[in-house]
């Protein structure tokens, strides 16, 4: 008997090929998440085949969405950043300034609204954290002053990112886009929106980091590994909707506070594994759900916006990084890993992507781009990264030879 069961054909073909496709990409040496990209790819309007349910993959991706923020949340160290303040915060402000500059100049040329070009700009500035961690982790680098700044400097992207999914909805209206404002002005509704945002905050400041670690406390007493598991899950979810239903303020803001109030807890790295499963699994189907809206024949119809593009991401982010770091005093060694660290982007360019075109502030042009972009400096990263280092490990043998 045939049974109608879009859910479970598109958790099918979702989960089953981003696995194939993971391990073709793994084979190949490259990251899993060109596999996923490649798997949504596959089963998206834009190529024939198999084809899943794009509406249904959004609503699962909007999941992976809420557990990868919550992940950033629980691995946000105030520590870590603060130790390398004086190079990370600046730096990280200066070289998104820089990028999005770069990326609206594109934009511009391309004959694109403003808003646009700086929705556009802003996700083309922001590195991915798996790719960086990544490459920090295989290189040896991850705990040396270098592995520091650069995930000091990621931090920093990623608040700024959070902040722009804030602020993005309030402004579509002024930027060109679909306008939440009815009879309440661009100002009022900033200002409404940030006050919105203050009382969650406020909320989860005063209440959530009592009430969180004292739910997951009452659920280890009762010895159940299953219950802690799905304890965390309900609160990484359960603030997320709380937060856009109670609130007004985005799934991925409140997920982000969820993880970041649980980091100071004592359970935050049991919470971090027992979570970790399942936010892969949903994390892969956003990837997979993002693959899906990328038009190929954009390779041919605007080719040299995607040279433009990937020159922005690969060259125009690494020199403005390494010129910022070296302007700090740092030596080339420092600064060259920074460069080559960032020099990609990910995730939050894709979720960046995602709200800018349901404000109506990006086209599938601009989308696929983006997407391209992703999987093209995704691709170059571990090469480039190979090839910075080596230049900079034989000068420093050189100096220490002389």
């Amino acid at each position: 008997m045939h049974h109608d069961t879009p859910l479970l054909t598109t958790l099918v073909l979702g989960l089953g090929l981003a696995y194939l496709f993971g391990i073709l990409a793994h084979r190949c040496k490259l990251p899993p998440l060109v596999g996923y990209l490649a798997a949504g790819i596959f089963v998206g309007p834009f190529t024939p085949g198999l084809m899943a349910n794009q509406e249904l993959a959004t609503e699962l991706a909007e999941i992976g969405v809420i557990l990868l923020m919550f992940g950033v949340g629980l691995h946000f160290s105030v520590k870590d950043l603060m130790s390398v303040k004086k190079i990370a915060v600046p730096g990280a402000i200066v070289q998104i300034a820089i990028a999005t500059l770069m990326g609206m100049g594109l934009a511009h040329l391309m004959g694109w609204p403003w808003g646009q070009g700086l929705v556009f700009g802003l996700a083309l500035s922001v590195a991915s954290t798996v790719v960086l961690l990544k490459a920090l982790q295989k290189h040896d680098v991850e705990d040396t002053e270098q592995g520091r700044i650069a995930i000091g400097w990621l931090i920093v992207e990623d608040l700024a990112m959070v902040l722009a999914l804030v602020l993005l909805p309030a402004l579509a209206g002024l930027l060109g886009g679909i306008s939440s404002a009815n009879s309440v002005g661009i100002g009022e509704l900033v200002l409404l929106t940030l006050a919105k945002v203050g009382a969650f905050v406020a909320f989860m400041l005063i209440i959530g980091r009592r009430v969180i670690p004292w739910i997951l406390e009452k659920t280890v007493w009762t010895g159940s590994r299953e219950l802690f598991r799905l304890g965390v899950l309900a609160i990484a979810l359960g603030v997320a909707y709380g937060a856009s239903h109670l609130f007004g303020v985005s799934f991925a803001l409140g997920a982000f506070f969820a993880g970041m109030v649980l980091a100071e807890s004592e359970f935050s790295h049991r919470a971090a594994e027992e979570s970790l499963p399942l936010r892969d699994a949903f994390a892969v189907l956003f990837f997979v759900s993002v693959g899906m809206l990328f038009d190929p024949s954009i390779i041919l119809k605007h080719p040299y916006a995607l040279v433009g593009t990937v020159l922005v991401i690969v060259i125009g982010k690494s020199l403005a990084a390494w010129g910022i770091v070296r302007a700090y005093g740092y030596n080339s060694s420092t600064a060259s890993t920074i460069a080559a660290s960032l020099a990609q982007i990910g995730e939050f360019s894709f979720i960046l992507a995602t709200l800018g075109m349901s404000l109506g502030l990006l086209n599938q042009d601009a989308n696929a781009l983006i997407i391209a972009g992703a999987l093209i400096s995704i691709l170059l990263n571990p090469l480039l990264f190979s090839i910075l280092l080596r230049q900079t490990t034989q000068e420093r043998i050189k100096n220490e030879s002389l």
